[in-house]
Formats: C-alpha cells, structure tokens, sequence
C-alpha cells in the first residue's frame, strides 16, 4: 500500500524546509527567501534559494530543486520513501503504512529481482565451459576462487540472447529487462543482451542488493569498460563500487581506486577500505557520500594522464565535503593492482600510511618540471606554485606551504602571500562571473529534454509553464483556474501530462502542492516543476497574467498550420473547427 497522503501532509508541515536545510548548509535572508551555495554542483556565488511560501527550493545554477522530501532524497542519497522515513524519524512521526505510491517501487523491485538473476546467471557462466576464457581472465589477474566469489564475479557469453532468453524463462518480460538496463531495443522492437563476451562485476549497494553492472572486454575492443545505465534503482553519480564492503572498515580512511581490478586487488590484499567511482570521475553526489563514512581519502588514481586529471577534481570535491585528502606515491607501476603484483602487500601498507599531502604532492609535481637552478625555471615554478598556494583555503596553511616555496626560490613569503591573495579574488570574480552567465542565459531550452517540444513552441510552452506554477504557488485559485484552461489546450507533451497530474490531483482531494507532484516524477523532471514554481514570484502580476497565458495557448491552438490539420483525430479536427468558427 502506498504511504497515505494525509501522512504526507502531516510530516510536511512538521519538517519546514528553512529548518531542514540550514541543519546542512547556513542560509543567508534574502528578502522573504533564503539563499545558500549549493551542495548538488561546485559553485563560489549562492544560486540555491528556498522559498518559505511554497515550501520548496531551486538552484538556479544546477536546475536542481523541489520539496523538503527531494531535497533529503539528494543530500542523503535515498529513495522517496526512504526519505520519507528519515524526516518522519527526525520529527518523531511514525510512518503508518510503508510502499511506494504508484507503480514506482513494483517496477524497482522487479529490476532488482532481474538484478539478481542475472548476476547468478554471469556467475554461472563464469564457471562452466563457456566462460573459461573469462575465469583464465581472473586467474591471470592472481584473483582467487574465494575473492571470485565474494565479489560475485561472472562472465556475459558472446551471445546475443543467453541472458534475455534465461531471464524470459524466469518469468520477465522484455520491458522490465530493458527498465533494468541488461537488454536493448534494436530494430523491428528486437532485444538484445546489453553486455556480451565480457567479464562482469556486479555493483552492489549498502544494503545488499545488485542495483548494475559493469562489464570488461577479454580483447581489444571498445569500450573496454561498459557500465550499465542508470535506473530506477541506479544512479553511476551516487554509488561506488564496494562501498558494500568498505562500509564495514572500522577505519575512518578509504582508499578510492580508479577501477574494478584496483579494488578487488586492494581489497583481496587485506584492505577492507577501498572503492571506486563507476565509470565516471567522482561526483559530488558520491564525495557526499564518501564523507559519510570516511575523515581521509587516500587518492589511488593511476598515473596516467587521465588519472591526474581525476585526482585533481577528486580533490576538489572532497575539500568541499571536509574530508582531507592524500595522494599515493607509487613507483614502479601504473596502479595499484600492478604494485601489489610486485612488491606485496606490506609494501603497499607502507605506501598507504607515506602517502603524501595533496599540497606538496602538487607542488612537487611542477617543481619536476623546471630547473629553479636557471632563472627562467625558476621564475615559472614561482608563478605555478603561487597558482598552487592560491588554492589553499586556509590562510595559514597557505602562509606554510608558501615558506616552503620561498626556502627553495628565495622570494619572500609576504610576496607569494600577496600574489596569491589576488588570484584568489581574480578567481572568484571569473567563478562569478561564470556562473551568473550559466544562470542570465538559461542555456537549457538549447537541449532540453525534459520538454524537447519547448525550443519549437517556446512561447506557448512559457504560457504553460506559467499556468502550472500559479497552480502549485496559489492553490486557493485552483479551482478558477482549472475552470478556465483544458488539458487539450496545452502545445507541449511534458507540460500537459503536468497539468493533467495537478488536475487529477485536485479534483481528487480539493487541494494541490509541489510535494503532491513529488512521487509522480522523476528526479529531473520534478527539477523542471520547482523550476516553473521558482520563476514565478509576484502573486499579484502572476495571476494577472492568467488570462493572456490562456489567450497565448488557445492563439496557438486556433492557428495550426495545413499539414498539422491533416494529422488530427476526428475529435482533435471537430474541436478545431468550433474553435475557428466561435472566433
């Protein structure tokens, strides 16, 4: 059974969405809202308002947004009634009836059934004939049966339908495996295995169940890695491979590996504490995440290129979070995996606790790089550490690091303090900058796909979006405005299936609100409603515009062109003639 809606309303107004987000982030007054920096994207200027009236919040640089109830489903990393149940334990509520409403939490538990079946299947596979050339893969790498086992490794044939047929045995149908992302659609409606001819480590969560998989060719085919894509039950920007283990580290360090192999390696080396991003560099959904568990990170990134180009943004990300930071000094070998192979695992422990600060591991770097013995080399290490210094937050900290620059270039403290007390400012003021662009631009319409009908009907698509927010921001005027306005008057797909929702909504219960509209959504989408409520802030303009919103859309309904007429149902072509003649 689905949570009641009254209970919904009643945690609603025990949990107001001021006291919950400042319990994360200190809000600044703004006028009757409060702003904040955002903590779903890296921003140096406030772009997140929460609006006390409506009872929601929007960034106005990320697009995120919504209720109370999907501002802790990002920032705790759950679920809706996951999240439902956390704010009711917070107030001291008890939840009367757990489910999901809708249709949601059936289709989530049968991909994680279809999950688990195929990851036995893969594990099967890896044991018998067919996937003797992924087990001699794993033996080459030195895994053991017993580490094969406990990841729950396996092999995907090189078929195109082994798993699709194994799985329509087991009761499922086509589209759920397709909603669990292990099949695809081809041409003529045929499915097909989304991973084939390729060693598979399932990806586990918290609580145990295989929510992806990620899938390694045996040759040199592309991709090399291929990651499932995301579901309703998996996000690749808010898990980690083997946090389900990590977890359990009675450390409070992580060792973040750059891959599958690196973990498992690690981990089968006696290192409980070790995870690593899926297929993407971290986010700063998972540092959040990363922060829940662990004080220190140590960085395991390969030493390639686009290895560093990771730690960089790695450690970025969790500075912002709080969580320090180190870098691991291997040399030797590429990674992780590769040095344990070859020095052991006592010499990687030895290396972990060496491992070195993120600041003079940076500094080091471009000191390798130039002669300070020449004039010109030294006066270029300068420049680049100061660009090092000045990303130092801490005031003293940076007075520090700066002494070691001066120790080995002899500039003064005081003047490698002052340089990079002004790129600090030029900095903010470019980040600034930057960032209100994004914002005054609006860049969204140019790829939106949410509302891909939007850039063609901009203009009634804006007069929509205006009638939905005067919904949801003053639902004393529902029942006028429902009055005067029909689903069949909206141009755009997404807009109208909104305004069909809110209508349902009302007419079922005489009341309508943003959370209302929470379950019924996804998460981008629901992103896209709070936009339309944010946008709209002047009550007494807003409903004055009502009527030229309802004279934009029934302008453009009346003023179809030929060959869209041609197209029309019976009922859409009367419809249209009445309208035409009654102008």
């Amino acid at each position: 059974m689905p949570i009641p809606k009254s209970f919904i309303q009643q945690l609603l107004m025990y949990c107001d969405i001021e006291d919950i987000v400042s319990s994360y982030l200190p809000l600044k007054r703004e006028g009757k809202n409060q702003k904040t920096l955002c903590p779903f994207h890296s921003e140096k200027t406030p772009s997140m308002v929460i609006y006390p009236n409506t009872q929601s919040f929007y960034c106005f640089g990320c697009g995120a947004g919504g209720d109370v109830i999907s501002f802790i489903m990002r920032i705790e990393n759950l679920d809706y009634v996951e999240a439902v149940h956390f704010l009711a334990k917070r107030v001291g509520l008890t939840v009367p009836e757990e489910g999901e409403s809708d249709r949601a939490g059936q289709i989530k538990a049968r991909i994680l059934e279809i999950n688990r079946e195929s990851a036995r299947f893969f594990h099967h596979c890896l044991k018998s004939p067919m996937g003797r050339a992924g087990y001699e893969y794993f033996k080459q790498r030195q895994l053991s049966d017993q580490t094969i086992v406990k990841y729950g490794l396996g092999f995907a044939p090189d078929s195109w339908n082994a798993l699709r047929d194994h799985l329509r045995k087991k009761g499922f149908t086509y589209e759920e495996m397709e909603q669990a992302a292990v099949v695809r659609k081809g041409r003529n409606d045929s499915v097909y295995d989304q991973f084939r001819n390729r060693v598979m480590f399932p990806i586990i969560d918290v609580r145990g169940n295989v929510i992806a998989f990620g899938g390694r060719v045996l040759d040199d085919s592309k991709p090399k890695y291929l990651n499932s894509n995301d579901t309703l039950v998996f996000k690749k920007s808010r898990n980690l491979f083997s946090l389900n283990f990590a977890k359990n580290s009675k450390e409070k360090r992580l060792i973040l590996a750059e891959g599958y192999m690196d973990v498992i390696a690690i981990h089968a080396a006696g290192f409980e504490n070790v995870v690593a991003t899926l297929g993407t560099a971290l986010t700063s959904e998972q540092s959040r995440l990363i922060s829940k568990y662990a004080e220190e990170v140590v960085i395991a990134y390969d030493s390639d290129e686009a290895g560093q180009k990771a730690t960089h943004r790695a450690i970025n990300l969790l500075s912002e979070v709080g969580v320090s930071t180190k870098i691991l000094k291997m040399e030797g070998a590429k990674d992780p995996d590769e040095y344990i192979k070859k020095f052991g695992a006592k010499r990687f422990e030895i290396l972990l606790d060496a491992s070195g600060d993120v600041i003079e591991f940076e500094l080091g770097k471009i000191k390798k790089q130039f002669d300070i013995e020449d004039t010109n080399g030294k006066v270029e290490y300068t420049r680049r550490s100061v660009s090092v210094l000045a990303s130092v937050k801490n005031r003293l900290e940076r007075e520090v690091y700066a002494g070691l620059v001066a120790k080995e270039t002899g500039v003064t403290v005081d003047s490698l303090m002052a340089q990079a007390d002004a790129l600090i400012k030029k900095r903010r003021r470019a980040e600034e900058k930057k960032e209100w662009n994004v914002i005054q631009t609006n860049q969204k319409v140019l790829s939106d796909r949410i509302n891909p009908e939007k850039a063609r009907h901009l203009r009634a698509a804006r007069a929509e979006e205006g009638i939905i927010a005067l919904l949801l921001r003053y639902p004393d005027s529902c029942g006028e405005i429902l009055s005067k306005i029909r689903e069949e008057d909206f141009v755009t797909q997404f807009n109208q299936c909104v305004f069909s929702r809110i209508n349902t909504l009302f007419r079922a219960n005489n009341e309508i609100g943003l959370s209302d509209l929470n379950p019924d959504f996804s998460e981008p989408e629901f992103d896209r409603i709070a936009a339309m409520v944010a946008e709209s802030e002047n009550e007494n303009a807003a409903i004055a515009m009502l009527e030229d919103y309802i004279s934009v859309l029934r302008e453009y309904r009346s003023s179809l062109k030929a060959q869209d007429v041609k197209t029309l149902t019976p009922e859409d072509l009367e419809r249209y003639r009445q309208e035409k003649s009654s102008r």
